[in-house]
């Protein structure tokens, strides 16, 4: 059990710093490629939609192939297109290898929890996917703050650098560590069994509320970290680009958060610690309406710690409410829906930012935010949750 925490630990580190590792530069390259900030998110964005429509498809497969080979490969690939990255110099070229990079990771992101449920037997599952979830933290603060201290002194590219070969490491030991599956039982690649499962985990109004929770929470997450080094170094507050990049320490919060969810999770209740943890999100968005660097970045530090508190709770809930057979796919729409939302989430809140200003941007998140509460303060009445 220990040695899958660590190795999946260092896999979801390895992820999450590839995935958004130009996030902490977009202001350099919006500046040297004369773009807005909604246009320069197409580079977060690109990464999580390939992500997105490739999760289904790859979790899906690893129920033939074995989950351990897919999500080996599915980093590996990824890890050698940000290793190429720094040397691209077209923007729409790099627009489309971060879409080849995301649909790369979604081997892992996919199928990591459907791994830990088969090789734990789902024994304290809310404590192992929070760890999960916490590594997921580690990773997108570490290659988030990598990159944009890096990028102050050496460029956006220097900074996507620094962000790869860290996750060259992670990935190496993720390799070594993570053992081979001994629960999983492969099926073969045949698309009727398979899509069954698949229809299964659509037609189950129990995952609903999760699926949401994923869609509205990331969007509203990834908006706030990709237009918050455009406000804090425009006037009035004017923060260097190497200070801004500190604002990433706030992941730690969600690092924090995401470990202590799960457990109380599996004490109190999902819903009762969703609700709880959607609230406190809310809480941290309206904290950081004032011009004040502070106050924006307490704002911050509770808005992560509340969205990866809500994201912990709902990733398990997918895990512990799939049937066996559709457990790889429910992963898999999990996945789809949390990057799905990042994407098209991502670009309509910098839309809105540009348009609206923070205050704009903040009122939209915070209708997010109220709708995936609705969603999961209703469930119950959905349908009568499994084990």
């Amino acid at each position: 059990m220990r040695r899958i925490r660590i190795a999946l630990l260092l896999g979801a580190l390895a992820l999450f710093a590839l995935l958004y590792a130009p996030q902490p530069v977009l202001p350099q390259l919006a500046g040297e490629y004369g773009l807005s900030p909604g246009s320069a998110a197409l580079l977060v964005s690109a990464a999580t939609l390939g992500l997105a429509v490739s999760a289904i498809p790859l979790g899906t497969l690893s129920e033939a192939v074995g989950r351990r080979k897919t999500m080996i490969t599915s980093l590996v690939v990824a890890e050698l297109l940000g290793l190429v990255l720094p040397w691209v110099h077209s923007f729409p070229l790099m627009v489309g290898l971060r879409l080849v990079q995301g649909a790369a990771v979604a081997g892992l992101a996919a199928v990591a929890t459907a791994y830990l449920v088969d090789e734990t037997g789902g024994v304290r599952l809310g404590t192992t996917v929070g760890l999960y979830v916490a590594g997921t933290t580690i990773g997108g603060m570490t290659g988030r703050l990598l990159g944009g201290v890096v990028g102050d002194f050496w460029g956006w590219s220097g900074g996507v650098l620094a962000v790869a070969l860290l996750a060259a490491v992670c990935t190496v030991a993720f390799v070594v560590l993570l053992p081979s599956e001994q629960r999983h039982q492969r099926k073969p690649l045949r698309w009727g069994p398979l899509l069954g499962g698949l229809g299964a985990a659509l037609r189950d109004p129990g995952l609903y509320p999760p699926y949401l929770v994923a869609a509205l929470g990331m969007g509203s997450f990834v908006t706030v970290y990709n237009v918050l080094a455009f406000r804090i170094t425009a006037p009035p507050l004017l923060v260097p680009p190497a200070l801004a990049a500190l604002a990433f320490l706030a992941y730690a919060a969600g690092t924090v958060t995401s470990a202590l969810a799960g457990r109380a999770a599996d004490r109190w209740g999902r819903v009762r610690v969703l609700l709880t943890s959607l609230a406190v999100a809310g809480a941290g968005l309206l904290l950081m309406l004032p011009d004040s660097v502070s106050v924006i970045l307490v704002g911050l530090v509770v808005f992560t710690g509340g969205f990866f508190g809500a994201h912990s709770v709902a990733n398990g809930w997918v895990g512990t409410r799939a049937s066996a057979e559709a457990r790889g796919q429910a992963s898999a729409l999990y996945q789809l829906a949390y990057y799905g939302g990042s994407s098209v989430g991502g670009v309509l809140g910098g839309i809105a930012y540009g348009a609206w200003g923070w205050p704009g941007m903040t009122l939209l998140l915070g209708i997010w935010l109220a709708l995936a509460a609705i969603a999961v303060a209703f469930s119950r009445t959905l349908t009568t949750p499994r084990g």
